[in-house]
């Protein structure tokens, strides 16, 4: 790996990568304070890379290695149902106690368990649901930095299509690692980014509408909402997102990128919204898969997120065969995706902590077990209507208008 990412790149990403931890918390880490590096078995590389930078910074890393598709095998098809639903002793006061938490995303071994039954991935997500709560919690509340990436491996450049040479090249570029200084990029993202999205919170949108060859779907984004710029969750991350009143997405929508969710790829997936629910779905391929995911509980036919991505800032023309970059997707015409299952807190326009779930219902946040980004990289334009009644066309051929 080494011979594709120099040693200068993979500083780069570590100090993106500590950048985003900073830049969604609320206050400035300081001396000491703990940050998890979880990583897969192929990333090690970026994880060493990782732990030089953090220890230069005074922070003491923590290092979580990741199951391999080998040992998830064994849990998920030889275990008892004790041990799949078994809580590691001491990881929910490490993650309590952490400030920052990096994870570093490498697959090795893509559709490993395309054939384990989805509901026993289910259960044993159970056994992390309280770490997940008080995770979510502490990253709404600003306490808890997180951020996501990417590192190439040759099973993720196979199933994208391309060359590892290539694939390598674009996570570099996508994550700006060739720039005299990748941190001032990424600050800059964050301000232009996040000055769009102030502009649309400040408009006073009261329905939206998405056109294309295959989708037109309408909604709206609710009250007591704003939408959200680059936080550094994502590295890269362009998008500009809100979590919309779930009750009022309506209309025909395409996901023409693939998506890989439990190791199994689902494409052509196509929506049709009633009411704010899915009253009817198929796909091209993966289509039992995409079935059984929304039976999953009440609010996965819901939709929980609805993004767009500026081709200005996405340096992504392919496809990636990783949520983190296709949700980022630039190409010709950028791209707009819908995640079906739960609200992003961060959308709430007061503090998420008051996000009670009287308050979740009231306003049309949904709740589910599941998100799931779905990705339209089609020719669109997005009309907004506003209070007034007055409309205005906010995004168009992969770009916003203002």
């Amino acid at each position: 790996m080494s011979d594709n990412i120099s040693y200068e790149d993979l500083r780069n990403y570590a100090k993106v990568l500590l950048w985003g931890v900073e830049h969604n918390r609320f206050s400035p880490l300081k001396n000491k304070d703990i940050i998890i590096i979880k990583y897969d078995r192929a990333a090690e590389e970026l994880a060493e890379a990782l732990y030089a930078v953090l220890i230069e910074a005074h922070l003491n890393p923590v290092l979580e290695a990741v199951l391999t598709p080998y040992m998830k095998a064994e849990l998920y098809i030889n275990s008892s149902y004790g041990q799949l639903l078994f809580e590691i002793p001491g990881k929910y006061e490490l993650y309590s106690e952490a400030k920052g938490v990096i994870r570093i995303h490498a697959p090795l071994n893509i559709g490993a368990l395309s054939r384990v039954d989805p509901l026993t991935i289910n259960e044993n997500r159970k056994s992390t649901q309280r770490l997940k709560k008080m995770i979510e919690t502490r990253r709404n509340n600003g306490t808890l930095g997180w951020t996501e990436c990417i590192y190439p491996t040759a099973d993720l450049a196979s199933s994208a299509g391309i060359s590892f040479e290539e694939y390598t090249k674009t996570i570099i570029r996508a994550c700006y690692l060739n720039m005299p200084s990748p941190v001032r990029e990424w600050q800059r993202i964050a301000r232009e980014t996040g000055a769009i999205a102030d502009e649309l919170s400040a408009m006073d949108i009261r329905k939206i509408r998405v056109e294309s060859e295959y989708c037109d779907i309408t909604f709206s984004p609710g009250d007591n909402r704003k939408w959200i710029g680059t936080l550094g969750d994502n590295i890269p991350g362009y998008e500009i997102y809100i979590s919309p009143d779930c009750r009022s997405m309506k209309g025909a929508y395409l996901a023409d990128l693939p998506s890989i969710n439990m190791d199994r790829t689902i494409y052509g997936i196509q929506l049709e919204f009633n009411e704010g629910i899915v009253v009817r779905a198929k796909a091209m391929g993966g289509e039992k898969f995409l079935l059984d995911q929304l039976r999953i509980d009440s609010g996965a036919r819901r939709v929980g997120e609805f993004s767009l991505t500026d081709k200005r800032f996405s340096r992504i023309s392919h496809y990636m065969a990783s949520t983190i970059l296709d949700e980022n997707f630039g190409g010709e015409f950028g791209n707009c995706h819908l995640a079906l299952g739960q609200s992003l807190a961060r959308s709430f326009s007061v503090p998420a902590e008051t996000l009670s779930p009287a308050i979740k219902a009231e306003l049309g946040f949904n709740s589910s077990g599941i998100h799931w980004d779905l990705v339209n990289t089609e020719k669109k334009t997005v009309t907004a209507t506003l209070a007034e009644g007055r409309k205005r066309v906010i995004y168009e051929d992969g770009s916003f208008t203002f």
